[in-house]
């Protein structure tokens, strides 16, 4: 009997054990950056959707934190220590940390957000092309050299002038939030006199007579690509596999509230983006046909090629899926 008893305790101490080493995560902490293609990551917060599927899943009193982020640069720290949970950005952002992490925390996409056009809105009526750039031009972008508009500008650089010739406008380059760079190019007074943006802001940009467009991405990379995603770590996904689902599930959610309510949708920007726009011009862009909410990911095998090929990226995907989990493979990706 007693070793009966004996017995049955070890077996009762495996199960606490074993449960402990299955716990998830009790609290979670998600990326945002500036702007509409952001708008599932603000239903997602607005509607506690994260929440809502987790507690389906049996993950009770999840936490969700949101942390707002001009750029790139400081989310990716955030992401690498363990700081930040999910991240969202460009595609740029996911290639260089997909490649730079395989081995270690293996960084990958969850799924795409949106795909739409980036304009290069100037107010130098001096600008046609970006042949017409002089050293007495800035351009501001979300981060130099790493951000989907750096990317592309790189890219254009490289068809207009040359093989090699790709960092050619990259001293004209400055790191800056969309806000902080819209207001100075509307100013009219500060040395940023052109801006490589993304919606609501190339649009309210080009209601001032005095800006116009020099480019836009989608001739850049030959038709519509994926412009913001999300994206964890190997690491956390494999430890917290239900979190993981909750947050899928999320998005997918968020994608189809926009699809299927764009007013609603557009009167949630308006709240946590505090923009002045009104419903109308949001509704707008949101019904533009280049504008697109969905979480299949587009030519993004197509950018990482050409960051390969240009010595930026050091590990050559062999499709799309190399770089994402297998909850998107059933997506028509590219």
């Amino acid at each position: 009997m007693k070793k009966r008893n004996w017995v049955m305790a070890l077996l009762a101490a495996s199960v606490i054990v074993s449960g402990v080493a299955r716990a998830e995560v009790s609290e979670i902490k998600v990326a945002q950056q500036y702007g509409i293609s952001y708008l599932p990551l603000m239903v997602m917060e607005q509607q506690k959707l994260i929440e809502k599927q987790a507690s389906a899943l049996g993950i009770k009193d999840l936490k969700v934190g949101w942390a707002k982020f001009a750029g790139g640069n400081v989310m990716t720290d955030a992401l690498i220590s363990g700081d930040l949970h999910f991240g969202s950005g460009g595609v740029g952002v996911l290639l260089t940390l997909w490649d730079k992490t395989q081995g270690s925390i293996a960084v990958k996409g969850v799924g795409a957000m949106n795909s739409m056009p980036l304009y290069l809105n100037t107010r130098n009526p001096n600008i046609k092309t970006i042949k017409d750039f002089t050293d007495k031009d800035k351009i501001a972008l979300p981060a130099v050299k790493v951000s989907n508009q750096a990317i592309y500008l790189q890219m254009a650089a490289e068809q207009v002038f040359g093989p090699g010739q790709q960092s050619k406008l990259d001293r004209l380059t400055v790191s800056m939030s969309h806000p902080d760079a819209q207001a100075q190019l509307l100013s009219g007074m500060s040395e940023i006199n052109s801006h490589f943006t993304a919606p609501p802001f190339q649009y309210q940009e080009l209601k001032n007579p005095t800006i116009h467009t020099v480019l836009n991405s989608y001739d850049v990379l030959g038709g519509p690509h994926t412009f913001n995603l999300v994206f964890t770590t190997t690491k956390f996904r494999d430890a917290n596999p239900k979190t993981y689902e909750a947050f899928t599930k999320a998005l997918a959610e968020a994608i189809n509230y926009i699809n299927t309510d764009k007013k609603g949708a557009a009167e949630i920007y308006l709240k946590v983006s505090k923009d002045k726009t009104s419903v109308d011009d949001i509704l707008a862009m949101l019904n533009d046909p280049n504008i697109k909410f969905t979480t299949t990911p587009q030519n993004v095998l197509k950018l990482a090629t050409y960051l390969h090929k240009i010595g930026r990226l050091k590990h050559q995907p062999a499709t799309w899926k190399d770089m994402f989990f297998s909850n998107a493979y059933s997506q028509p990706g590219s």
